[in-house]
């Protein structure tokens, strides 16, 4: 399992650096200080997101293979902010089925 997530960490990082290179047309910014001393991290914050998204993908999915592995981990960190915050969707309906379960009972159940 560590040997999937090691792998899926390398992959997803290449191609959310490539990720990122496409999206800001074929460069990769740097990173920098902005005015009001935020830190903008530039292609490393793709990188990060990028790891983060095929590893949570890789260790939810449990794939059998290594080319499901593979796979997975190129999808996953191309397109690693739709992939997070798709988790975070699935967790926003949750919460909000549990509540809606929660105002539909009535006082005397």
């Amino acid at each position: 399992m560590l040997q999937q997530v090691i792998i899926a960490c390398a992959i997803g990082g290449v191609m959310g650096i490539l990720g990122h290179v496409k999206k800001k047309k074929k460069r990769l910014e740097k990173p920098r200080m902005t005015k009001k001393l935020f830190i903008y991290l530039g292609f490393i914050e793709d990188w990060l997101v990028g790891m983060i998204a095929a590893t949570l993908l890789v260790l939810s999915s449990n794939p059998e293979s290594s080319l499901h592995l593979i796979i997975l981990s190129i999808i996953s960190g191309y397109g690693g902010e739709a992939v997070l915050r798709s988790f975070d969707f699935v967790r926003e309906e949750r919460s909000q089925d549990a509540g809606s379960n929660r105002h539909n009972r009535s006082p005397h159940e």
